[in-house]
């Protein structure tokens, strides 16, 4: 049996910036900065976050010296690693990638971050333990697939994200090829989520994630200690791949790399939802530009997705036709397809329009449908067509890359505007404008504290109400 994971372990111990080429660096320093946006209005927007808080609070996780985005206070690294990676993913407007199926970001930048925080690390040191996350989280997810993991119900956001979070924060330490292997046989015992939540909107989704990032942390920390962890974690016959999937393919976590990054096929989210209905999105707001169509007007629309997106936001049908909280709404292709129509948009605002009668109706008189053109695309590409059909016609339009997507990424001018349109409200422009800076800025940066004192304070009127 090849040894897969001491193989990946003695490569994540090697990543360093001098080593990695330019457009990965540069692409790094792109997906902080989103995931970095995502944190600081969820904080003070995301529903669930107050109860989050409350029970960080209870545990004694407060206090500390490492930092939340978008908040005052400090945490401890523990904490602050659970509070960012699940904020991170509590609006769905984190980053994705297509064939794992997964949010990379969410557990492996705030693994890293607080490791960080931890060690005093340098701005160079952070990009390197973030690339080895991304890495790590991305092939483990290629080797189950994702997509026989998804169908035992895990969400691998979540478990493979423990796995990329241990190797961020073990490589911000600096930890050796032994270390790095000792991390990830510990992270095995902590790797965990499931995709339950869809049964009733729940925010266990967004809960471990975060859980994912500090089990990370944790994983790194005992290795750095001296803690020895389970050998073969990802290939022996009880390790994660076996364990967590039917028929998985060790080699694949190995394939190319240190030469084709994963990270690089890693795409950024324009749509606050799940990944799978934005080419839908897409097409809705690209159909009712050109035809100039009118909610009132449409009298049936069908969303052609392939069979994990039907399992996701097309499934059971009565229920994504009737969202009844914004978890619920994030998983609805009815719904936010139905925004889109009506309003050319889908933000964050567009939550608001739950209960818009409007909207409500319109999503009624969306169907999915699974496409055996649309899955042709998978899992290469999250394609998706939508129809529309009117009294005065019939009109279709098919995306096969949606927008964000790596061969179809934002503009640099277009990450800067979704980060400004979640963190000025909280930060205020200029002071969201001086962590922008920071973090595209990182590489130089001698103490990555330097970046996260930015975090704070936010803008007093937004506190007033907490």
């Amino acid at each position: 049996m090849r040894p897969i994971t001491a193989e990946f372990a003695s490569w994540a111990a090697q990543v360093e910036l001098g080593s990695l080429p330019a457009p990965v660096i540069a692409r790094t320093k792109a997906l902080v900065l989103d995931l970095v946006g995502n944190i600081v209005r969820a904080r003070h927007d995301a529903e669930s976050t107050p109860a989050l808080l409350a029970a960080v609070r209870g545990l004694g996780l407060c206090g500390g010296t490492a930092a939340v985005f978008g908040d005052a206070a400090r945490y401890t690294p523990a904490g602050a690693a659970l509070v960012n990676g699940a904020l991170a993913h509590s609006l769905d407007f984190d980053d994705t990638h297509a064939a794992g199926s997964l949010h990379p970001g969410a557990p492996v930048i705030p693994a890293a971050l607080a490791a960080a925080e931890i060690a005093g690390a340098t701005g160079a040191e952070l990009i390197a333990g973030i690339v080895a996350g991304y890495e790590a989280t991305n092939r483990i997810a290629l080797a189950l697939p994702a997509g026989a993991h998804y169908d035992r119900g895990f969400h691998p956001t979540a478990t493979c994200g423990a796995f990329g979070g241990a190797v961020a924060a073990s490589r911000v330490f600096g930890l050796d090829a032994k270390g790095i292997e000792d991390a990830l046989g510990i992270a095995l015992s902590q790797a965990s989520g499931s995709l339950q939540f869809l049964a009733n909107g729940a925010w266990t989704k967004r809960f471990q994630v975060g859980w994912s990032a500090m089990a990370g942390l944790t994983a790194a920390m005992l290795a750095r200690e001296g803690f020895r962890g389970a050998a073969q974690a990802l290939e022996g016959k009880h390790g994660f791949l076996r364990a967590y999937a039917p028929s998985p393919s060790p080699d694949r976590v190995l394939e190319d790399l240190g030469t084709v990054f994963e990270l690089m096929h890693t795409a950024v989210k324009p749509y606050p939802s799940c990944r799978y209905g934005h080419a839908a999105i897409d097409a809705a707001i690209a159909l009712r530009a050109e035809h100039g169509l009118k909610a009132d007007e449409i009298t049936k629309v069908t969303v052609h997705l392939p069979a994990k997106g039907m399992l996701l936001i097309g499934e059971p049908a009565a229920k994504k036709a009737e969202p009844a909280n914004v978890v619920d709404g994030q998983f609805s292709g009815p719904f936010v397809v139905a925004s889109a129509l009506a309003t050319g948009a889908m933000g964050w605002e567009s939550y608001a329009l739950l209960e818009d009668a409007t909207v409500r109706a319109l999503a009624r008189r969306v169907a999915c449908i699974q496409d055996n053109e649309i899955e042709a695309e998978f899992p290469k590409n999250m394609s998706g067509r939508t129809t529309v059909e009117t009294a005065r016609g019939t009109f279709t339009r098919k995306v096969v890359v949606p927008k964000g997507e790596p061969d179809n990424f934002l503009s640099d001018a277009e990450l800067a505007a979704k980060f400004h349109g979640l963190a000025d409200a909280i930060l205020s422009r200029p002071k969201a404008e001086q962590l922008a800076e920071a973090i595209l800025a990182l590489e130089q940066a001698k103490d990555v504290t330097a970046m996260t004192r930015l975090a704070g304070p936010v803008n007093a009127v937004r506190l007033a109400g907490e």
